[in-house]
């Protein structure tokens, strides 16, 4: 239950502390004396955004700390899941900077606004006018239902299963696109590894054969020069040789007269040996130097073929044509498995589908099982409310594709008459009964969920009279098991409550401040007084307050 509300510098607000305590609290106040700004403050808990806008002082930061106990409602772990340190009292607080840059801590640890919301929203339901909208919604009505019937378990199930079926489902989708698209590709794929397969590169083999077309294109003219050469020192008219010759002859005649002299004779001599062994090589060489127009023809149709694959691949190297090739087998390998994956993520989907719709099925019959208890409950609430002719009731329109909910469509339908169609809630429900509709929901929560707090922000809006006394005899009845914090304008209803706090505005010469105070039994009379007769009291009217508070 909420125990306590701190508020700093908030919109009229300067400083202002509220305890609570268990049962019905109720709020009053005349309009504008901020009786929405403290519901303002206490939506920042609940992790509503806010900016500087809110800030009484923009000097200053504003502070809204809330404090809860929580000895009884099983959240430690929520409290775990989201490391935080769990206490029997917790403390909630909001800070707006001057900046406008707002912080939230949770028994002081920092945490971000989703985390906060997961957090309050087990605290505090928080009901205001325009929540009566909501009746028409269809996720507020399966909530409802499902908060009736205690789906939560079986909703977290179905919940994770129904993630695993779309993410199943959108692979598989995805791969059926990958295979239509890589199929298409395929024969053109297939084309390019057979054309790179056929060439088989090599490297090693490029390389000789670039050097190899080169002497080939040039072999007419290669053995000519072998055997220009090889005549050129052999011919005995050479007069390289027939110099050697007479050089070697001029030295025979004096070699032995120094040493000197027949060194150089034995160099001439070797020389001569040299020239004769150079001048039989190239002979032969020339003599088994073939010119083969076969072997041009295919090292050149070779090359052709590797500078055209090279060229269309717009590769550098044969390196990179074996990896172009490695990575065209690798497509192809991929496309031929994409028929096994898919048989596989289908039988996934399959067997997903079975167990999602088993989890479906038992939402429904929790779900339909609760039918007739809701419908009743709210029937016999909208006629002690003043409804005896009002008709309600829930149908279901099983849908053919999973949701994040299960199949289920679920509509409230109801008619105030005894005549004329059901009809969806939001097309026939005016405001008060919206109101009432809406309290003989929230009273079937409050008994399903035993909600820590709910706080009705003026619930009776167009009701009056003897409804309104009834409609505050059945908020009573509420807050004997959960506690209720009730802003009303009605004194029927104020009258019920066992705790009465009034908001008002407090002047000074330079400021307005709104305020806030518990009544005691004097106060609380002159203050219903007031909500029956105005600001002029009649001894009625004090007479009628004490009447209503004597018999609540």
């Amino acid at each position: 239950m909420l125990k306590s509300l701190t508020i700093n510098n908030y919109a009229l607000i300067d400083k202002l502390n509220i305890d609570f305590s268990q049962g019905l609290t109720i709020i009053t106040g005349e309009t504008g004396a901020g009786k929405s700004i403290l519901l303002g403050a206490l939506s920042l808990i609940l992790g509503q955004r806010a900016d500087s806008t809110v800030l009484r002082d923009k000097t200053n930061k504003c502070i809204v700390e809330a404090e809860f106990d929580i000895s009884n409602y099983k959240l430690q772990k929520l409290f775990d899941a989201n490391d935080l340190d769990f206490d029997d009292n917790t403390l909630i607080r909001r800070v707006i900077s001057a900046n406008g840059k707002s912080r939230a801590f949770i028994n002081d640890i920092p945490v971000n606004l989703n985390t906060l919301k997961s957090i309050s929203e087990k605290l505090i339901d928080i009901h205001s006018q325009h929540q009566n909208l909501l009746l028409d919604n269809s996720d507020f009505q399966l909530n409802i239902i499902d908060t009736v019937a205690q789906t939560a378990k079986t909703l977290e199930q179905y919940k994770k299963l129904y993630s695993e079926y779309r993410q199943c489902n959108r692979q598989l989708n995805d791969l059926k696109e990958r295979a239509e698209k890589e199929r298409d590709d395929l024969e053109f794929y297939q084309f390019q590894f057979n054309q790179l397969e056929e060439l088989n590169p090599d490297s090693n083999e490029f390389a000789e054969l670039e050097g190899e077309i080169k002497e080939l294109e040039h072999s007419e003219d290669i053995k000519a020069a072998l055997q220009t050469g090889a005549t050129a020192i052999s011919d005995e008219e050479s007069t390289v040789i027939s110099g050697i010759k007479a050089s070697i002859t001029s030295l025979d005649k004096i070699i032995q007269y120094n040493k000197e002299y027949e060194d150089i004779h034995n160099r001439l001599s070797s020389t001569l040996i040299e020239i004769n062994d150079i001048s039989n090589e190239l002979s032969g060489i020339a003599e088994s130097f073939e010119v083969n127009p076969e072997r041009t023809a295919y090292v050149t149709d070779r090359l052709n073929g590797y500078y055209t694959i090279l060229q269309k691949h717009k590769a550098d190297t044969i390196n990179d044509l074996l990896n172009i090739k490695d990575d065209l087998d690798n497509k192809i390998q991929n496309i031929s498995n994409f028929d096994f994956d898919i048989e596989q993520l289908t039988k996934k989907l399959d067997d997903l589908t079975f167990k999602l719709t088993e989890k479906a099925d038992l939402l429904t019959t929790k779900r339909s099982s609760q039918f007739k208890k809701v419908e009743k409950h709210i029937c016999t609430l909208l006629n002690g409310l003043g409804m005896p002719n009002a008709r309600f009731s829930i149908t279901n329109d099983r849908l053919t594709l999973f949701n994040a909910h299960g199949l289920d469509n679920i509509k409230f339908l109801f008619n105030a008459n005894k005549q004329g169609d059901m009809q969806d809630i939001g097309k026939v429900a005016s405001g008060g009964e919206m109101s009432r509709l809406m309290l003989s929901l929230k009273s079937l929560l409050a008994n399903s969920k035993q909600f820590p707090t709910l706080l009705f922000d003026e619930i009776d809006t167009g009701i009056s009279g003897d409804i309104a006394d009834k409609m505050g005899s059945i908020i009573k009845t509420m807050s004997e098991d959960t506690q209720i914090i009730n802003i009303t304008h009605l004194p029927q209803i104020a009258s019920k409550g066992l705790t009465h706090l009034k908001v008002y505005k407090e002047d000074t010469k330079n400021t307005t401040n709104t305020k806030i105070k518990t009544l005691n039994r004097e106060e609380r009379i002159t203050e219903i007084a007031k909500m029956l007769s105005g600001e002029q009291l009649s001894e009625a009217a004090v007479s009628n307050a004490k009447e209503l508070l004597t018999i609540n």
